[in-house]
């Protein structure tokens, strides 16, 4: 490509309180008009073709790691419609095309040691949500959403960048001497958007990963003072306009069949002897997705199946409350993020899908159900209900959840409510309602305050009462750069209990802080951004004004240009341990007050590397003990078509007074062959020693296109550390099962 042809490119120009301070808005924004496309494209990954020259073109600049500089490789990005699709074409040059980095063909692939380029788009320029679409030389195909501006977790397994979801769009790529080139074809059916006055308003971020420098390129030019996912934040994106679009309105029903057989040995009651189940498997269900309006779509389902998910991460609980497991079916990954409602915790949400169909840590038949979401007039909307069969003592089941939310004031502040429910057959219930708001006050500083109450079956439920009730309020300046802070108030009843969310602990009240102040060094230095920060909190029970836990802990992040990283933090912490509780057979932990300190390090190696690797430390006090715990995840991208990865965690506890002990190790590997983008296989194996458990699991998936699906799957689930005389004989396995599943969709 000549060089003034790039100079050319490169000129292209709750409680929800009154706030009577005066938010200030963003910077008005000229939106650009998107050019429409005439002339017929050739979808074949070469961008080529005399349409596209109809298409705006769009100017690249390093996001990171040297923030405002000229890129290191040229890139030509255009993009124009047609009354189907929105077209993305992209040449990505390359001075020496022996960097083009491409390490996997995996749909949905969430590594960073691969080249990559992408979109990401605001649909209904809200500032806060956004669809991703990515691909990598290999072709694959790389689509999640964005939500809560891209900020933090999300709570109740709902993050902010959720990976699970997938749409209908289709992208082909292709390389040469010169560099690798994309095409990307995306139908309007698949974006909810709103039309106004004729017009269709969207955000838009361009992205493109140069492995081998990593570096990030972006239009339009994103500081990276905002965090990790800066370049991903709705509320950076550029406004582009389109015209005269027609609202397509397809229906597509998805029917499955599953046939398999499964084998169990189950304890009897007398837990005597293991006695054998055999049981043979034959399945059949139906999804349909409906697009009601250009922004608002219906989802139903019969007989929902989930054989093809994997088996959750095995975990040790060195903690008195409960472990919190992500959600990894993706009926309820899907646009989850309309849902989150958090409750001031990481993982503590009023809505948390897991409750739905699994009881006991078992799966529980799904009869089907129904979610809409999009939005209406300025409403974001949410609603989902779902109906589950009877599992021993729990009767069958009707889960709800309502979810409302509308910008006010300006373009990052909203105000919404939500409301869940679970009702049993039996007469059992438990309802939860909620309000939030979150409000930009000026610069980056925001303020979120909000409320929720929960009633159920056998409790008081009095709504003028402290005790059923979760009330939060938190200002925070969200930047990685300068002086920023988080400062919050929680308090969360005795008999708050939201039985459709997840909530690690109740009846508690507190205060925590994090003070921090960052540096970005710029072009010059090796190291892209340090922080020093101060973080504390303490929780109190609000039974008795007793202490639950407090925590001082100074820290220091670094990381260098090149991806290099660490954290490091020194814990002061008391806990107040209101009742005895247990960490393993051998080990307990009495009531009383504990003080103690602990060392607390991070460690990971560039991402941008073809291996790559994580270590976690912990190391120093536990209540009256003392606790070493190591962890490390190893990964390989040996080629486009082999991973291999790995984690180790090794915990050792020691409480000397007591003669109390514990060790534990978690071991888990997993390899994935990547025949094409359509054909994989992958296995994944667990030990766990501190519940003797072996999990297995094998998975080979066909998909030729989107929405049609063929999986082969083996499990097994079997103890590895039986002792000689345990009564009664454990079995050779516990659960063993072989499953085919195949979905096809059709589009009306």
């Amino acid at each position: 490509m000549p060089l003034d042809r790039f100079n050319t490119l490169k000129s292209i120009p709750i409680l929800i309180v009154l706030v009577f301070l005066l938010p200030s808005g963003l910077l008005s924004q000229e939106s650009i008009h998107i050019n429409k496309i005439s002339s017929p494209i050739t979808f074949d990954g070469h961008p080529g073709e005399k349409a596209w020259n109809e298409a705006n073109v769009f100017p690249m600049i390093v996001h990171s790691p040297s923030f405002g500089t000229e890129p290191s490789e040229i890139s030509e990005v255009r993009i124009g419609y047609n009354q189907e699709y929105l077209w993305i074409g992209a040449r990505l040059y390359s001075r020496d095309p022996s960097n083009i980095t491409s390490t996997s063909k995996k749909r949905d692939e969430d590594s960073r040691n691969s080249d990559q380029f992408g979109i990401v788009l605001d649909t209904y320029d809200d500032n806060e949500n956004a669809l991703a679409f990515f691909t990598m030389p290999s072709g694959a195909r790389i689509d999640y959403t964005v939500s809560n501006d891209g900020e933090g977790g999300g709570g109740g397994g709902m993050g902010s960048i959720n990976r699970s979801w997938n749409t209908f769009w289709d992208v082909e790529t292709t390389r040469d001497e010169a560099g690798w080139y994309v095409e990307m074809r995306i139908p309007f059916s698949s974006l909810q958007f709103q039309t106004i006055n004729g017009k269709i308003t969207m955000g838009m971020i361009l992205n493109r990963r140069i492995s081998y420098m990593n570096e990030t390129d972006t239009y339009p030019l994103i500081d990276p003072k905002y965090g990790f996912s800066a370049n991903l934040k709705p509320s950076q994106a550029q406004s582009i306009e389109f015209e005269t679009i027609e609202s397509k309105n397809p229906v597509y029903i998805s029917p499955y069949v599953l046939g398999g057989y499964s084998s169990n040995w189950v304890l009897n009651e007398a837990e005597t002897e293991y006695l054998n189940e055999d049981k043979p498997k034959l399945e059949a269900g139906l999804d349909v997705k409906y697009s009601l309006t250009s922004n608002l779509t219906l989802d139903l389902t019969a007989n929902t199946d989930f054989a093809q998910v994997e088996a959750d991460d095995q975990q040790v609980n060195l903690t008195r409350y409960s472990l919190f497991f992500p959600e990894k079916r993706l009926f309820f990954q899907e646009r989850s993020g309309i849902f989150n409602f958090s409750l001031g915790g990481r993982s503590d949400n009023l809505f948390y899908s897991r409750r739905i169909g699994i009881v006991d840590d078992e799966q529980v038949r799904i009869y089907g159900g129904a979610r809409m979401t999009g939005r209406i007039n300025k409403w974001d909307v949410g609603i989902l209900d779902m109906q589950t069969a009877g599992h021993n003592e729990t009767p069958s089941e009707n889960f709800g959840v309502a979810r409302l939310r509308r910008q006010v004031i300006n373009q990052n502040s909203y105000v919404g409510g939500i409301m869940t429910s679970r009702l049993g057959t039996d007469g059992s219930y438990n309802v939860a309602y909620g309000l939030d708001g979150i409000f930009r006050m000026f610069g980056d500083d925001y303020l979120d305050v909000r409320m929720a109450q929960t009633f159920e079956t056998g409790a008081e439920n009095n709504m003028f009462s402290g005790d059923p009730t979760f009330a939060g309020i938190r200002w925070e300046r969200r930047t990685d750069e300068g002086f920023a802070y988080d400062l919050s108030y929680n308090f969360t009843g005795e008999q708050m209990n939201p039985d459709v969310g997840f909530l690690r602990r109740n009846n508690i009240q507190g205060f925590g802080s994090r003070l921090q102040y960052g540096w970005l060094p710029g072009e010059t230095s090796k190291f892209f951004s340090y922080r020093a920060m101060l973080s504390a909190r303490r929780y109190a029970r609000v039974s008795d004004g007793q202490l639950e836990s407090m925590e001082i802990a100074p820290g220091t992040f670094i990381m260098t240009k090149t991806g290099w990283g660490a954290f490091v933090e020194l814990k002061y912490m008391k806990e107040g341990v209101e009742e005895d509780f247990d960490l393993s057979d051998d080990a307990m932990v009495p009531a009383g007050e504990y003080e103690f300190v602990a060392l607390e390090a991070h460690i990971f190696t560039p991402s941008s590397k073809a291996i790559g690797a994580r270590m976690d430390i912990e190391t120093g006090g536990f209540f009256d003990g003392n606790i070493i715990s190591v962890g490390v995840e190893p990964i390989l991208n040996l080629s486009a078509s082999l991973q291999l990865s790995g984690a180790y965690e090794f915990n050792d506890i020691h409480f000397p007074d007591r003669d109390q002990s514990l060790q534990s190790h978690i071991i888990r590997g997993s390899i994935l062959y990547m025949y094409s983008t359509k054909l994989s296989a992958s296995a994944f194996v667990q030990f766990n020693t501190a519940n003797d458990a072996f999990v297995g699991n094998f998975r080979l998936r066909y998909n030729p296109r989107e929405g049609n699906d063929f999986y082969l799957v083996l499990n097994e689930y079997r103890g590895f550390m039986v002792s000689d005389d345990a009564i009664p004989v454990p079995p050779a396995y516990y659960n063993r099962a072989i499953l085919m599943k195949y979905t096809h969709t059709f589009r009306l």
